[in-house]
């Protein structure tokens, strides 16, 4: 199993974790109006709005941390050094090297 299926995985449960956290909140609306016009929310359901805030600033953290690392699987030094793509782009153009003698310097005669 490589780095980046391990990523991959990784990043998954997150993003569905991500979707159930952010489809179980309220819908908010108003913009500032809301919270300009006071509070209507008792204690109860503001903690469990604050925790499902918290919990989706964190999982999106998460995954773009995830997504950065997984970033570095592919050229970094967790990378695997077996490319295909980098072994098709060397056979194709092979470097080629043409030696020239040297021109001998000649001196000027006076």
């Amino acid at each position: 199993m490589s780095t980046f299926t391990i990523f991959l995985v990784l990043i998954t449960i997150v993003c569905f974790l991500l979707i159930i956290v952010i489809m179980v909140q309220n819908p908010k609306g108003g913009g500032l109006s809301s919270s300009l016009g006071g509070s209507t929310q008792m204690g109860g359901v503001q903690k469990t709005t604050d925790f499902l805030d918290k919990s989706t600033w964190t999982l999106a953290a998460i995954l773009i941390i995830l997504i950065l690392l997984s970033s570095l699987s592919f050229s970094g030094s967790m990378s695997d050094s077996n490319s295909k793509i980098i072994d098709e782009k060397e056979n194709v153009a092979p470097k080629t090297t043409t030696t020239t003698p040297a021109k001998p310097v000649e001196t000027p005669k006076k």
